[in-house]
């Protein structure tokens, strides 16, 4: 068993004694609650049981993976109500950029899709990428990448930054190999 796993397995045994419940018990009621998204769940946990944000959230994660297909659709819905939450009202023509987008990366190989506020996060072992509406004409892909000569349309970030470097997209057609490459790249730095 790594570290993570053994921290994972220590986290839940503690909730379980914090609780009085064992884990049975706890997903039996969010099995009651009807509930199946991450956030609704986190919000039940912290409401009913006065769990702390770290403990409900691992629990909900936990709750969800060991729900297999549920684990799944979960996951799904949640990723695509916060995409379509990020392309609503004014910025609803730029959905297709993005799924143009998300279609060509899904094609360089599997990453985790981290969805945000204002973006989602695609990650390996680390932030390789961030897509989302900057303005509503124009798509910012934020790249996490190093050594690459910034040009015109790959713009350089300051040092600090989420990301080191930018491209601005306003049209599906500039989903292009040049596009592709950059993402490409930042992909294989990330792990």
């Amino acid at each position: 068993m790594n570290s993570v796993d053994k921290a994972i397995e220590t986290q839940l045994e503690n909730i379980q004694t914090k609780t009085g419940k064992t884990l049975d018990e706890l997903y039996a009621l969010i099995r009651k609650s009807g509930l199946t998204k991450h956030g609704e769940i986190l919000e039940l946990l912290k409401r009913d049981l006065g769990m702390g944000h770290g403990d409900a959230n691992r629990l909900a994660l936990t709750f969800l993976q060991s729900d297999g297909e549920r684990a799944a659709q979960a996951a799904v819905a949640t990723t695509d109500d916060a995409v379509n939450a990020l392309y609503a009202g004014a910025k609803a023509d730029l959905l297709p950029i993005h799924e143009t987008l998300m279609a060509a990366i899904a094609r360089i190989g599997p990453f985790e899709i981290a969805p945000k506020k204002t973006y989602v996060s695609l990650r390996r072992k680390k932030q390789f990428a961030m897509i989302g509406p900057a303005t509503k004409t124009r798509v910012e892909v934020g790249l996490n990448m190093k050594g690459v000569e910034p040009t015109a349309r790959l713009v350089a970030l300051p040092v600090g930054g989420m990301c080191q470097y930018k491209v601005d997209v306003t049209d599906a057609k500039e989903v292009d190999e040049e596009l592709i490459t950059w993402i490409r790249q930042a992909y294989d730095s990330a792990g």
